[in-house]
């Protein structure tokens, strides 16, 4: 797995590397000061798994920066880890695609299983989405005539950060198939990634 640091905090990112290579031994992570520097890497390194920034860089707008990095690797997820925990922020990082947002304010060991969780395949959002994804599953699936109840179900448990493998068990079946269901999952709602699809849901009123 290849992962790359941005944060304009040396010492920052020398501590989240080492944590990082803990939860991921076979982790290669790289390190930058800022978006340009993370940019460069990123289009050097067609190959990067997860890519964790801190909005507040001095180079660039994050919004702006942001952007540049998801074209310089498309195919990498991008997770923020940020002291910023703003809803406005986070609702217009979820928005433009991240694949989670963490708050550096977090506790020590609620910060390395919502990485834990990231590196294996979930996702991790902020407590007040949390709430709002779990809140009236029935609900989902009599509002949502977008979904059928399958994909519902899923989208459950997508909006508590579940990974591939945790929502296979919890549905009693392969991982395989829950990647079909949550690729119909996506079309069915436009989103391109498992965050997007639950601020959009939101927003269509399914949850």
């Amino acid at each position: 797995m290849k992962i790359l640091i941005a944060d304009d905090h040396a010492l920052f990112r020398d501590g989240l590397s080492m944590n990082l290579e803990k939860l991921a031994p076979n982790a290669i992570v790289s390190q930058a000061s800022n978006f340009t520097q993370a940019q460069k890497i990123a289009a050097s390194e067609p190959n990067l798994n997860l890519i964790v920034i801190d909005l507040d860089m001095p180079d660039m707008k994050w919004e702006d920066g942001l952007r540049e990095l998801q074209k310089a690797a498309p195919k990498a997820r991008i997770v923020i880890l940020s002291a910023s925990d703003e809803n406005k922020s986070v609702k217009k990082a979820l928005e433009l695609g991240v694949a989670g947002y963490i708050s550096k304010r977090m506790d020590t060991k609620v910060l390395n299983s919502a990485l834990k969780l990231i590196i294996d395949g979930g996702t991790y959002l902020p407590p007040s989405i949390m709430e709002n994804g779990r809140a009236n599953v029935a609900g989902r699936r009599t509002n949502g005539k977008h979904l059928t109840a399958r994909q519902s179900e899923v989208l459950s448990y997508v909006a508590e950060g579940m990974s591939n493998k945790q929502i296979a068990y919890e549905m009693g079946v392969s991982e395989a198939t829950v990647k079909l269901h949550i690729n119909a999952l996506l079309r069915a709602v436009g989103a391109t990634n498992r965050t997007q699809a639950v601020v959009l849901a939101q927003k269509m009123g399914i949850i």
